[in-house]
């Protein structure tokens, strides 16, 4: 008999919810997911719980109402397992389930530093309550029935904690329109920034070493956020979203990917980058060391002047940055994994 698992998490789902992943969740379990909608209607069917956003401070609506929320889908669902996008989800499904009077065990995802969500995202206001976020996601990642990591880094946040996570895999990333054969390196030096434009992000950071390399040929920007203003007076070419075949196609028009970021968990775009065969510059921050290999997939950097430096030198050196696209082209298979793949770990970790 197939084990119930619900899913809990606030992404947000466009509708209908494409199924590739979920298809194969459901040959290894039974599943139901909740999450949030995209398009800010409320939707449901025999797998989905799409709720919409609040039209007065969504995000404190929604963290509110959760543990009830999620109580109510034990009740009705009765699953065996509960896994949770972060630690934030883990503490409301915890709650959740002492007020459901359930049995269901609960798995917390960390897909990155739960610091950052308080710190360096969002308003300045959230960094007000960084004192009990942080209480909160320590309380449920040490009171988890199993915690799930996604790269060496989360890991060893997570065992800071005197956690050992029951398992570590990458997160399923639909590649499509990644994974064709890359495109041969344009004529005109781009260096590409894909991302929300947030503090963690370092966008400033980017905005600084691109007035002082003085490099040949154009940095663009795909992304948007708190910090748009950056890109605004930077003046640089700007997308401010893009479908996954337009962010693979600018990777394509690109000679590298830049991601100075000040954290990452996983970094789903460099796997991209690496799928499209372009190198990045990317700090020693987070998983970016984990992923990139300096002087082979990419050059790592530790401070602005450094990024700087390494905009003007690969952006003046096609040699070079061809030689990082082939070791990055190569450094992409250990991330990859087919919905199959993935959905089979799942169901190891729930078991």
């Amino acid at each position: 008999m197939k084990r119930r698992v619900l899913f809990v998490g606030r992404t947000r789902y466009a509708w209908p919810v494409p199924r590739e992943k979920f298809d194969a969740l459901q040959d290894e379990l039974e599943i139901r997911v909740f999450g949030t909608s995209a398009d800010g209607a409320a939707h449901a069917d025999a797998t989905f719980t799409l709720v919409p956003r609040a039209p007065l401070a969504d995000g404190l609506v929604f963290w509110l109402r959760l543990p009830l929320r999620v109580a109510r889908l034990l009740r009705e669902f009765q699953p065996d397992a509960v896994v949770c996008q972060t630690a934030y989800e883990g503490a409301a499904t915890l709650l959740a389930r002492k007020l459901a009077h359930a049995s269901a065990r609960v798995a917390v995802e960390v897909h990155g530093d739960w610091r950052t969500s308080t710190r360096l995202y969002g308003s300045p206001a959230r960094r007000s309550v960084s004192g009990i976020a942080d209480a909160v996601a320590a309380f449920a990642l040490r009171r988890a029935d199993a915690v799930r990591t996604v790269s060496p880094f989360t890991t060893g946040l997570v065992r800071e904690l005197g956690v050992e996570p029951a398992a570590e895999f990458p997160a399923y990333m639909e590649l499509g329109p990644f994974t064709r054969e890359p495109a041969p390196l344009p004529e005109q030096p781009v260096a590409l920034f894909v991302g929300v434009l947030e503090a963690y992000k370092n966008i400033d950071a980017l905005a600084a070493a691109w007035r002082a390399a003085n490099a040949p040929g154009e940095l663009r920007i795909v992304g948007k956020g708190s910090r748009e203003s950056v890109v605004r007076e930077l003046g640089v070419r700007w997308d401010r979203e893009l479908t996954s075949e337009q962010v693979a196609r600018a990777m394509d028009d690109a000679w590298v990917l830049v991601l100075p970021s000040r954290s990452e968990g996983m970094g789903r775009v460099l796997v991209e980058a690496f799928c499209r065969g372009r190198g990045v510059i990317g700090s020693r921050a987070g998983s970016i060391p984990n992923l990139v290999e300096d002087g082979v997939s990419g050059i790592l950097i530790d401070s602005t002047d450094e990024l700087a430096d390494a905009l003007r030198r690969a952006l003046s050196d096609r040699a070079l940055v061809e030689r990082l696209g082939r070791g990055a082209r190569e450094a992409a298979a250990p991330w990859l994994q087919t919905p199959a793949e993935y959905a089979r770990r799942v169901r190891e970790l729930v078991a």
